[in-house]
Parts: structure tokens; sequence; C-alpha cells
């Protein structure tokens, strides 16, 4: 028989010359060996991979990150332009409201103006007519007296 004696930092001696021990399955041992290989190489191939789409979904949710910034930013950029459309809109309303009281005032000095130049003018009209009136009843009483002196004169020219 043959006996393998062990020790800790010698390899495995034969007990017995002989001839070497030759493992019958080495072959598919060597075919298992270069299995674990190519799983091993698989395995990293996987996780490279996988680390490769990790990092592009990192990419991926950083860009849709800045993109709803950029959304926001612009949000709110169209919202800061139309705030100040509004305010602009605003003003031009306060500036319009501040230009029609000062037509108001204009229009009310005119109507102001009117009036008493209208006045004026029915005073002065109302002295036209009582001159006129005036003058009326001074030509018909000089027409009265010369009528009266033509026909008192006829008289007179008849009677004598």
């Amino acid at each position: 028989m043959y006996y393998l004696k062990f020790t800790r930092h010698m390899p495995i001696k034969k007990a017995m010359s002989g001839s070497s021990y030759r493992f019958r399955l080495e072959r598919i041992r060597a075919l298992r060996e270069r299995r674990e290989e190519e799983a091993k190489m698989e395995l990293a191939g996987a996780l490279m991979r996988r680390q490769q789409c990790r990092e592009e979904l990192t990419r991926a949710e950083t860009r849709i990150a800045d993109a709803r910034r950029a959304q926001l930013d612009a949000a709110c950029a169209e919202l800061r332009d139309h705030q100040a459309y509004l305010e602009r809109m605003e003003q031009a309303r306060r500036l319009t409201l501040d230009e029609l009281a000062r037509h108001e005032q204009d229009v009310a000095g005119r109507r102001a103006r009117l009036m008493a130049a209208s006045q004026e003018r029915e005073a002065l009209e109302k002295l036209k007519e009582k001159g006129l009136d005036a003058h009326n009843r001074e030509q018909a009483r000089v027409e009265q007296i010369t009528l009266d002196e033509i026909a008192g004169n006829g008289y007179w020219r008849r009677a004598a």
C-alpha cells in the first residue's frame, strides 16, 4: 500500500517509488477551470457594464435635474418677464390715468372759461337787445312825431 505523508511545508511525497499519480479527470478539471475563468471574466464584464450603466444613470439623472433647473429657471425667467411686462402695463396705465386727470382738469378749466364767455356774451346780448328795444322805441317815437307833424301840417293846411 501506498502511504502519503503530509507535512505542513513539504509537498506530498510518495512513500514508495512507483508510477507518478495521474488524475484521470484532469481534462475535465482543466475544462472546468477554463469555464471558471470565463465565468470570472463574464462576471467582471457584467460588473463593468453594470457600473457603466450606473454611471450613465447618474449622468441621465444629472441631465434631468439640470433640465428641471433650466425649466424652472426658464419658468422663473418667463415669470419675471411676465411680471416685468405686467408692471410696465400698470405703469403705463398709471401714466394714462395721470394724463386723463390732467385732461379732465383742462376740460373743466375750458368749460369754466366757456361758461364765463357765454355769460359775458349773453350779458352783452341782453344789453344789445335792450339797446335795440330802446332804439326801436326811439325810432317809433320819432316816426310817430314825424307822422303827427305830417298829419298836423295837413290839418293846418286844410284849415287855412
